[in-house]
């Protein structure tokens, strides 16, 4: 099976111009506009500050720790798998998976809430909303005549792929969407990239991406939580724990007790995860640990695939028809190990009291940048905020600011409040 995309998903925001600088009789780039999109992500400044941003442990816990970049390369791998898997744009897919957490701020998921709260009077904060802001304002690349900056000039496929949650914050009866991929004042982005859908289901490019996020982070980031000590899976094995964890499990997630009661059975009864739960930080034990990851991995993956195209029969899958089916079992399971990845770090004291220093931190230089005005801030985002005509306009720079950090330099910034002049561009 396969999908020819059309005419219109290939269409960029501003028509650029050939590149002027090849040898005289050079062969013409051969590549595609999707292989060209991937690699405009992959070589972002955006992308590159991913390596200094939590995932789940911070950048600098251990030796070998996964950063959001690691978990985005990740992502894309097993998005350019599955998309392949499905006749999809390969290049399309893995592209998604690199731009999946571009707008997480520093420390992730605890700065996200650290900002909204910050941004509540010029609109919040969401990191999806703030992908879609930095693909398509803020990531230096290209210029329009008017010398407005269209970030990375992507085709509206890859742009389309980008938006987890294609919904505005505000809907039109006025109450707000908990998860949206733009913000208000990017609406008419949103509805540009957005041509041709009559309804909010994310293209199935999207959902790929979104469904290799679920699968990197419960497979990958539990590999990690044993490796630090932090997880066993010997968990599976303590029905009392268990019943506990599955109840965790579904209030956070979803889903049901029992599911994620019968999804541990079943990963109880694999082999590889067996002798993963032995895990004794000696060679054999980093080779079985590996071998549970690559396998569960490949467990998952097969599983969408193969429901999905079943499902599909000979429909054809592409940016605006059909859906990625994940089977329930395979749902389950890994809301389980997600849950086993989140709450055996997240739940412990230690770690609660490093995120409220977290949150204080960016509280922190958000009152500097507040009160320094443009002078605080890097020259490149002197330029929106000379262009800002309202407080909120302003205070959606500062915003911006700060998310782009990273976790080294926003630390930095928060020490030093008192004379930043170092280390403001």
């Amino acid at each position: 099976m396969s999908y020819d995309y059309q005419p219109q998903d290939t269409v960029r925001r501003f028509s650029e111009k050939p590149k002027a600088s090849q040898y005289e009789g050079a062969e013409a780039d051969a590549r595609d506009d999707f292989a060209r999109d991937r690699a405009r992500v992959l070589h972002s400044a955006a992308l590159r500050r991913l390596a200094d941003k939590t995932q789940v442990v911070g950048p600098r816990d251990g030796d070998t720790p996964r950063t959001r970049l690691t978990h985005s390369l990740e992502v894309a791998q097993i998005a350019r798998g599955i998309g392949t898997g499905l006749g999809l744009s390969g290049d399309l897919c893995e592209m998604a998976g690199l731009t999946h957490d571009l707008g997480h701020p520093p420390y992730g998921h605890n700065g996200e809430v650290a900002l909204n709260e910050v941004a509540a009077d010029c609109g919040g904060f969401e990191g999806n909303a703030q992908t879609l802001r930095i693909l398509t304002r803020l990531e230096p690349k290209v210029l329009d005549d008017d010398g407005n900056s269209l970030g990375l000039n992507l085709t509206r496929a890859s742009l389309d792929a980008a938006c987890k949650y294609p919904v505005t914050r505000t809907r039109a009866d006025g109450t707000t969407n908990r998860k949206y991929s733009a913000y208000d004042e990017d609406a008419a982005i949103l509805q540009w990239v957005r041509r041709g859908h009559e309804t909010e289901l994310p293209p199935v490019e999207a959902q790929v991406m979104d469904w290799s996020d679920d699968i990197a982070y419960s497979v990958h980031d539990v590999e990690d939580g044993i490796v630090s000590g932090r997880i066993s899976l010997q968990v599976l094995w303590d029905l009392l724990e268990l019943v506990s964890l599955a109840e965790k499990g579904a209030q956070a997630f979803g889903g049901h007790v029992d599911e994620l009661l019968d999804a541990a059975a079943r990963l109880r009864e694999l082999p590889v995860v067996a002798q993963a739960a032995d895990f004794d930080h000696s060679l054999q034990g980093y080779v079985t640990l590996k071998k549970m990851t690559s396998e569960l991995v490949g467990r998952f993956v097969g599983a969408g695939i193969t429901a999905t195209l079943q499902e599909a029969g000979d429909e054809p899958l592409g940016r605006g028809h059909g859906r990625l089916v994940i089977p329930p079992d395979a749902g389950a399971e890994v809301t389980l190990l997600k849950t086993i990845a989140v709450l055996y770090v997240m739940d412990m004291p230690a770690h609660k009291a490093r995120q409220d220093r977290q949150r204080e931190r960016i509280y922190r230089v958000w009152d500097y940048l507040t009160a320094a005005g443009i002078g605080g801030l890097d020259r490149v985002y002197r330029h929106w905020y000379e262009r800002a005509e309202t407080p909120a306009e302003r205070e959606r720079v500062i915003v911006d600011q700060i998310a782009s950090l990273t976790e080294s330099r926003l630390e930095r910034l928060a020490r030093n409040s008192a004379d930043l002049s170092g280390y403001l561009g």
